[in-house]
């Protein structure tokens, strides 16, 4: 099939581009190459995609022309928006930023779906949408009114207007609530990445909520896996939906919402052992209090992708975290 993957040279779209000419499908990326984080890291991705079934078009998805003839050029079959402002944090700092891209951006992807005929689209949705959530495992069944961040707005937002172009226009759409994605070429923004960092470096790591933070941590090739199985599974409209009782996580139009984490949350604290094992140093630890639009704890409900797709994954914080700190020394040639 012809995929567009929006966010190409990102963590997730990266590492997804290679799985899925791997099994012969044509990859269309989409990228601007901003400069949210180092530009060189997202350059040195797509080097590693190197596969005459691949192609790139840097531009911004809130480029409503270039976007339409894009689609109207390529004629994907299928859609994946990856492309987003990522980061919790961030969106405390610019907020405008996450309109742009993460709304207007989402529109323009689901109107060029619309007019091209797109058999399905999936797209990158956040565990952050739990927000005040306490009840734990989150099950996609749960309410999700309660946002702690506009980042976390934003991912509702494309949920609800997912829902919208489902319902008007028979469009299948699956959104992907991820959790807390790590592994090689990960982001430099993300914990995994500034812990490894400044502990080899000798330099203090912060340690939010006291270290008292519980994170179900998934392997990225977890993720890709995913999606890659549900790229073979249509959205497709619930016959037991009822709006007297309605079920968030699926409805009477070929919409569906799944978790993709590893049912298995962790301590922050032993997140951090982890690297210090595989990096053979101790983390100099500068404990801080739980930040604004932060939660202490996500767990993934993930029975229903289970159910569908046949897969959960599994792989250990032990192995994850080694492979990306073996990454991380061989991609900056670091010895210890």
């Amino acid at each position: 099939m012809r995929v567009i993957i929006t966010g190409a040279a990102g963590f997730i779209g990266s590492n997804l581009s290679r799985k899925l000419l791997k099994l012969n499908h044509i990859v269309i990326g989409i990228d601007n190459l901003n400069d949210y984080y180092e530009v060189s890291l997202k350059v040195n991705r797509i080097k590693e995609i190197k596969d005459e079934n691949f192609s790139l078009h840097k531009i911004d998805l809130e480029n409503k022309e270039v976007m339409n003839k894009i689609f109207e050029i390529e004629k994907p079959d299928i859609v994946i928006n990856l492309a987003a402002q990522a980061g919790v944090r961030y969106s405390l700092e610019n907020p405008h930023a996450y309109i742009d891209s993460n709304i207007v951006g989402f529109m323009n992807v689901l109107e060029a779906c619309r007019h091209n005929n797109v058999e399905q689209l999936i797209y990158a949705s956040s565990s952050s949408v739990y927000g005040a959530n306490t009840s734990l495992p989150f099950s996609t069944s749960d309410n999700i009114d309660h946002p702690l961040s506009l980042y976390a707005a934003t991912k509702k937002a494309n949920e609800l207007m997912a829902h919208t172009y489902s319902s008007l226009y028979n469009i299948p759409t699956t959104g992907l609530r991820f959790f807390t994605v790590y592994g090689p070429w990960g982001r430099p923004d993300m914990a995994l990445f500034k812990f490894t960092k400044n502990i080899i470096e000798g330099k203090p790591i912060d340690v939010y909520n006291n270290g008292d933070m519980m994170r179900d941590f998934t392997y990225v090739d977890d993720i890709v896996e995913a999606i890659s199985r549900l790229v073979e599974r249509k959205a497709n409209p619930n016959p037991e939906w009822s709006g007297k009782n309605p079920d968030p996580s699926s409805s009477y139009a070929p919409y569906k919402v799944y978790n993709i984490g590893n049912n298995n949350p962790v301590n922050l604290m032993d997140f951090i052992e982890a690297i210090e094992e595989k990096v053979g140093k101790k983390a100099i630890k500068n404990f801080m209090p739980l930040q604004a639009g932060d939660v202490p704890a996500t767990y993934a409900d993930v029975e229903d992708l289970y159910r569908d797709i046949d897969f959960r994954p599994e792989t250990s914080i032990k192995d994850g975290v080694g492979k990306f700190v073996e990454w991380y020394l061989d991609y900056y040639q670091i010895k210890l």
